[in-house]
């Protein structure tokens, strides 16, 4: 067994585990020294329960040791979003208002994963209550992306996916209400699936984002997401919107093989503006799928940006949440998030119901794609990685542009529910990676995981380790 247990994924830890060729308390002893040495540099992960996971990695040993029947991901060490409640750890929402607050209960995803036999190692960052698409807020600050400390991860899943991309966990918990998988994934270089809403159930703790977010995970590889996937799926009680499981697995998906799918490959999705860089990359991935054997047409289409009616539901549903706790909200608040107070107040309820009617009117526009095709393709986001201690770009390929325009080619399959995901296709000119979105029909993400396998294994990317790893 390699003596670099970190870079192993999560389905041959796993099995490795299960053979008693390594055991967990290895495994974890060798990811907390990870976490050691790197994360000072990454700030991914923001409350690390090392002790608590060493104990439960002893108790894991003494099972296999037994002989005991083993869940399917015993012993494997992963982080959870600070957005997902975990029974006696803290969690913090990224705010100030929950510093120290312990939740005596886990939600859908940790309660799944714990029962899979998996053991938390800590908390990733992320921005407060998810409002913000990057990793920062007042409590930690801003995370640094691993390929380059002066640019930020992402988000609102960027510790989770600086964490994955380091080798601190070959998973990570994330969730996703306007490219928050997805966003990070593209920045940070690893693979991010966006669910089919209901796929991984969910209760909302505060209230807020309930139509909007879809919870999945961030890995290195297509196979450890669809295993994940496998775990996490399933009706659950406390979730009205939760899916009955699929009868066959995700994992039977990644074949590797994907010839004869037919696939529209739109690069603008309407008419967005996308810096050359980016688009040069994913062109070139797109071709690719050619190569594959898959029948690629560019499709125009007449489509709007979706990102003001996403901002208009966010907001409203935030500010009603938060409205019990407003006055001290107003006073801890991280200064990203308190820009957006003003335009919640503006707000009125005739401006929440043409939100929800746009996000009708875009099904409507989009799903005849969907009737002809087997996915779609876009570039993940405009951009690469932005700096620290911004917004983002004020201009996008000659463009000016409102702040956090660069969402707007993730935020629309928020509004439509469906399963999309994010891949690593390459590099811009400064070594930041770029992401390519493969959309899939609704309720389908079999085949969104069959096409970025049959990709990944042409044109592999797990083996390709941010320049901090060194």
């Amino acid at each position: 067994m390699t003596n670099e247990l970190w870079w192993l994924t999560a389905e041959e830890l796993a099995a490795a585990i299960r053979a008693r060729k390594v055991s967990p308390v290895e495994v974890v002893d060798a990811v907390l020294a990870r976490i050691e040495r790197l994360n000072p540099r990454l700030n991914a992960i923001v409350t690390l329960t090392a002790d608590d996971a060493r104990r439960q990695a002893r108790e894991a040993e003494a099972a296999v040791l037994r002989g005991d029947e083993l869940p399917p991901l015993h012993g494997l060490p992963l982080t959870v979003k600070d957005l997902h409640l975990t029974a006696g750890v803290r969690t913090t929402l990224g705010s100030k208002l929950f510093e120290h607050f312990t939740p005596d209960w886990d939600q859908p995803i940790v309660e799944r994963l714990k029962a899979a036999g998996a053991i938390i190692l800590g908390k990733t960052n992320t921005s407060e209550f998810g409002l913000v698409p990057l990793a920062c807020n007042s409590i930690f600050g801003d995370s640094h992306n691993p390929w380059n400390l002066d640019y930020n991860t992402g988000g609102s899943s960027g510790g989770a996916a600086a964490a994955v991309a380091c080798g601190l966990g070959p998973l990570a918990t994330a969730s996703d209400g306007g490219g928050s998988i997805r966003i990070p994934a593209s920045f940070c270089g690893v693979f991010g699936l966006k669910p089919q809403m209901g796929r991984v159930p969910h209760v909302a703790f505060p209230r807020g984002w309930e139509s909007l977010s879809h919870q999945g995970v961030l890995t290195r590889t297509v196979r450890d997401t669809a295993l994940a996937l496998d775990i996490l799926c399933g009706l659950h009680p406390k979730d009205r919107w939760s899916l009955p499981r699929p009868e066959r697995s995700f994992l039977s998906a990644c074949t590797g093989e994907a010839r004869g799918l037919r696939i529209a490959w739109s690069p603008r999705l309407g008419n967005l503006p996308i810096e050359p860089a980016v688009m040069a990359v994913c062109e070139q991935a797109v071709r690719r799928f050619e190569q594959l054997g898959c029948h690629v047409t560019q499709v125009e289409l007449d489509l709007p940006d979706m990102s003001p009616a996403q901002q208009a539901i966010v907001l409203c549903e935030a500010a009603a949440g938060m409205r019990p706790r407003r006055a001290e909200w107003e006073q801890t608040i991280y200064p990203a998030t308190r820009k957006l107070l003003p335009n919640s107040d503006r707000l009125t309820y005739d401006d929440l119901l043409q939100a929800h009617w746009a996000r009708e009117e875009y099904w409507e526009r989009i799903s005849p794609v969907f009737e002809e095709y087997d996915a779609l393709l876009t570039p993940t986001a405009p951009i690469t990685a932005p700096q620290n201690g911004t917004l983002g770009p004020k201009i996008i390929d000659g463009q000016t542009v409102r702040a956090l325009s660069w969402l707007g080619l993730c935020v629309p399959f928020n509004m439509t529910w469906q399963p999309a995901a994010s891949m690593p296709v390459g590099f811009d000119p400064l070594g930041l990676p770029v992401g390519l979105q493969i959309v899939g029909r609704r309720h389908d993400e079999w085949t969104v995981l069959q096409l970025a396998s049959a990709y990944e294994a042409a044109h592999p990317w797990a083996s390709l380790h941010p320049p901090v790893c060194d």
